[in-house]
C-alpha cells in the first residue's frame, strides 16, 4: 500500500479505504488506485458486498464426500459448527463437493448467486477448486487445510507440537528406534506430523532409520503387514500419523506374534474412536473437535468484517492422551 501511495503522491490511508472498498476517497481515485495495483502486480482481498438487501445471517459449510463421510472426525466439528451457528442466529447451508463439481470446478449456486455471507471450508477438496471459490471475494475460512497457494483464514492444528510431543514422551520412556507410518501425500496435516516426529529425534540427536518411515503407505491392512513382514526388525515404537493408522498397525503385529506394548510400543494422533477400542487402547494425540468449529466460526465472523487485515493461520494446541500401549522397552 505504500508504494501505491508513493506513485500516485497520497496518503496509504487512502489506499486502504480504496482497496477495501470503503468510503473517504472519491470514485475517481479509487479507480486509479486500483489500476495502479494491478499494474504493479499486487494482488488484494476484494471487498465483498451483499446482492441481497439487508445484512444477510447465513453462511454455506462446504466439503468433499469424503470428509463428510468421515463422521468420527469430521462430524465433530461440522457439529460444533452447527451449535455455534445457532447461538449467532446464523443459518448453516451444507454443500458437498463430489468428484464431478472438483474437476469441472462449478461452483454450487449459493455461491454464484452470493446468497451466503460467509463460506467454511472443512478439509482438503482441491487447491484450484478453493481457490475458486476464493474468487467468489465472499469471506472465507478453511478448516484442518492450508496451502502456500491459496490466500485466506486457517484454523489447523499444531501438527507439528503434537507429534513432537508424542514422539517426546516415547523418547522419555526409554525407545531409541521409533518409527512413522502415514501417507503424507494424502494430507498437509500427516506432512507436518512427520516433520514433528522428525524434529523429535534430532531434539534428543537420535538417529533417523529411513527403513522405519512408512512415509507413502495407504491404511489398507494387507498392505500394512506385508510391509512389517518384510522388515528384518522392528523399532521400539512406532508412531502413526492417525487413529486408523495405529489400529491397523496394532492388529498387523499382534498377527506377527509380537506384543503390544511388551515390544513394541505405538502411538497415534487425533484421539478418535479407534484409538479407544484398539486392544490394547492406543496412546494418542487429542484434538479439541468442538474447539475447531468454534474458532472456525468465530474466525469467519471477524473476517467479514475485516476484510482488509492480512490472512492468518490459526494453530489449535493439542494433548497427549497415555494408554496402554505405550511402555518402556524391555
Amino acid at each position: 500500500m505504500q508504494v501505491i501511495a508513493d506513485a500516485l503522491n497520497i496518503s496509504k490511508n487512502s489506499v486502504s479505504q480504496a482497496l477495501s472498498g470503503k468510503d473517504g476517497v472519491s470514485e475517481e481515485t479509487r479507480q486509479l488506485i486500483i489500476q495502479t495495483a494491478k499494474r504493479f502486480g499486487y494482488t488484494y482481498a476484494q471487498p465483498y458486498k451483499n446482492k441481497a438487501d439487508g445484512p444477510l445471517r447465513s453462511i454455506a459449510l462446504l466439503a468433499s464426500e469424503y470428509a463428510f463421510s468421515q463422521r468420527s472426525f469430521f462430524g465433530e466439528i461440522y457439529l460444533a459448527i452447527e451449535r455455534e451457528c445457532s447461538k449467532h442466529g446464523l443459518t448453516m447451508h451444507i454443500q458437498p463437493v463430489d468428484s464431478t463439481m472438483c474437476s469441472e470446478l462449478t461452483l454450487p449456486p449459493i455461491l454464484q448467486n452470493e446468497s451466503v455471507q460467509g463460506i467454511l471450508i472443512l478439509s482438503h477438496i482441491s487447491n484450484d477448486y478453493i481457490n475458486k471459490v476464493l474468487e467468489t471475494g465472499i469471506p472465507t475460512v478453511l478448516i484442518d487445510h492450508h496451502h502456500p497457494r491459496i490466500q485466506t483464514d486457517c484454523v489447523l492444528t499444531n501438527n507439528r507440537f503434537g507429534s513432537f510431543e508424542a514422539v517426546q514422551y516415547l523418547i522419555c520412556l526409554g525407545c531409541r528406534s521409533i518409527g512413522f507410518v502415514g501417507n503424507i501425500s494424502f494430507s498437509p496435516s500427516y506432512y507436518e506430523r512427520l516433520q514433528g516426529y522428525l524434529w523429535a529425534l534430532e531434539d534428543a540427536m537420535l538417529p533417523v532409520e529411513p527403513k522405519w518411515i512408512l512415509n507413502d503407505i495407504a491404511e489398507d491392512a494387507g498392505k500394512i503387514i506385508e510391509r512389517l513382514s518384510g522388515m528384518e526388525a522392528q523399532p521400539d515404537a512406532w508412531f502413526c500419523a492417525n487413529d486408523a493408522l495405529g489400529f491397523l498397525l496394532t492388529s498387523s503385529l499382534q498377527q506377527l506374534g509380537l506384543r503390544i506394548p511388551d515390544e513394541i510400543s505405538i502411538c497415534s494422533f487425533d484421539n478418535g474412536q479407534l484409538s479407544q477400542i484398539t486392544i490394547p487402547a492406543t496412546t494418542t494425540v487429542d484434538i479439541d473437535l468442538k474447539n475447531y468449529g468454534k474458532r472456525a466460526l468465530e474466525q469467519l465472523l471477524w473476517r467479514m468484517n475485516h476484510q482488509a487485515e492480512p490472512f492468518m493461520e490459526i494453530l489449535l494446541p493439542t494433548k497427549l492422551i497415555v494408554r496402554h500401549s505405550t511402555r518402556a522397552p524391555q
